[in-house]
């Protein structure tokens, strides 16, 4: 019996996906040998018969990936008949890799046949259990099963490997493609198509709720009286432990890990890499608040060192004037203002936030906050709504300016116009490749041996899971 493979000429253009297919379980593939009828030959490549079992096979691998089995006799006949045609081009490519000395080291096939045994084999409780089931598939021991899928492995990476090599050689030329040729492609496998995502494109000015400037003395003061404390011997990291407002560094002691230049706001950056290690710095403001910094070694490019901060106290009230102020802005870009100048004097630049997104943007994939803030909304609208915060980073207010709303749906062929020509060209290129080794091999096809089983000759059920 030829081993269980899910690969196809027809499918060598995807052999990436193919490379993370799911594995079927031993139940899986009982469903496969259950029902193997004795065994007729189909095709004859050179000297390598192709028979029933061996379609049955794919039938039943075709049937598990979901494919839908045509429910007419002459239709189900031409089916298994383009079954039979895959199997004898996979075969073509077999012989082919003999000829180009194509091999696949044993440690290769090793290392998937290892992932996939593993995965099986985590389905199952116990080993007893698992060689159970291998046996009631009729696959025999753990070893034999291992050496099934080795098979399988081998082959399909072979097909692989052929095909790149052939294709490196210049031996698949693309085939020219007409317009007429892209759009019934696309009219036949439309319904097959991922939908296309509801997404959309802005601008935005962020506004950050500002301290008032009793806030700031209040947290200033704090940050001297914690530099004259570590001054007079304080430890740093207890110290940073208890007062720092840098949830992402408070647990480990202010600990920044290594840092290269840029990677931090400017005033930051600075002092960082100007202080030799075991030195504190002064008190340096930026826009996260105070800050107490100290370098514990540096290397070429790139230091290490702690901090503590202590970000002024922002209140509802700060808030408050910031929604205000985020509705002037909004009501400035309505009456035409440009939209650089607002985001000069609004936009909250020191914490990096990027004003210009204009690559559309999956729906389903932004922040709450702005899923809820764009809902109903269409180009050129202008919102205005709030983004939380957290202990450190106080809640943001967003004047946001939509440039482009996509909705979801069927994709258009002006949208797959180009992918679909690239495929073709490249399937035609591989149809001139099989019909060359064809003209070169003897290749036979036994239509008459092409009997439908008792599993196949009611094709309508064979549509069931």
């Amino acid at each position: 019996m030829r081993p269980h493979i899910l690969l196809s000429v027809a499918t060598i253009l995807a052999l990436p996906a193919l490379a993370s297919a799911q594995v079927p379980t031993p139940a899986q593939s009982a469903s496969v040998v259950s029902v193997i009828p004795l065994d007729r030959v189909v095709a004859v490549v050179g000297e390598v018969p192709i028979t029933q079992s061996d379609v049955q096979e794919r039938v039943l691998a075709k049937r598990q990936e979901g494919a839908q089995l045509p429910t007419d006799s002459v239709g189900f006949h031409a089916f298994l008949l383009s079954v039979v045609n895959e199997l004898v081009e996979e075969e073509l490519l077999l012989q082919k890799a003999k000829d180009l000395k194509i091999e696949v080291p044993d440690a290769d096939v090793n290392n998937t046949v290892d992932k996939q045994i593993k995965d099986i084999r985590s389905r199952f409780g116990s080993d007893a259990e698992y060689r159970a089931e291998l046996q009631k598939a009729g696959l025999g021991s753990p070893e034999e099963f291992r050496r099934f899928r080795a098979d399988a492995v081998r082959r399909n990476e072979t097909i692989t490997r052929t095909v790149k090599q052939l294709r490196e050689d210049g031996k698949i030329i693309a085939a020219n493609v007409t317009d007429a040729d892209v759009e019934e492609a696309y009219q036949r496998n439309k319904g097959s198509l991922p939908k296309r995502e509801a997404s959309v494109a802005w601008r935005q000015i962020i506004i950050t709720p500002k301290p008032t400037a009793a806030s700031k003395a209040a947290a200033r003061a704090k940050a001297d009286s914690i530099l004259a404390e570590l001054k007079a011997g304080g430890d740093f990291e207890l110290i940073a432990r208890r007062e720092s407002d840098d949830p992402g560094t408070k647990a480990n002691g202010g600990d920044l890990g290594w840092n290269r230049r840029g990677r931090m706001v400017p005033e930051f950056d600075r002092w960082m890499f100007a202080l030799p290690p075991g030195q504190l710095s002064p008190v340096i403001e930026t826009a996260f608040g105070f800050h107490i910094i100290r370098v514990d070694r540096v290397q070429p490019g790139e230091v290490k060192a702690r901090h503590i901060l202590i970000a002024p106290k922002v209140d509802s009230a700060d808030l408050k004037r910031a929604h205000a102020e985020a509705d002037s802005v909004a009501a400035a870009l309505r009456a035409g203002a440009a939209f650089d100048s607002l985001a000069k004097l609004h936009h909250d630049f020191a914490s990096g936030e990027e004003t210009t997104l204009l690559t559309p943007f999956p729906r389903a994939q932004l922040p709450t906050a702005y899923q809820q803030g764009f809902a109903g909304k269409q180009a050129k609208d202008i919102v205005t709504f709030e983004i939380p915060g957290n202990s450190t980073v106080p809640a943001k207010v967003v004047v946001a300016q939509l440039d482009k709303v996509e909705e979801g749906g069927d994709l258009t062929l002006g949208e797959v116009k180009e992918r679909f020509r690239s495929r073709l060209a490249e399937e035609g290129g591989i149809k001139r490749l099989m019909d060359s080794l064809r003209k070169q091999t003897y290749v036979s096809i036994h239509e008459d041996a092409l009997i439908p089983t008792a599993a196949e000759s009611a094709p309508a059920a064979a549509t069931s899971p």
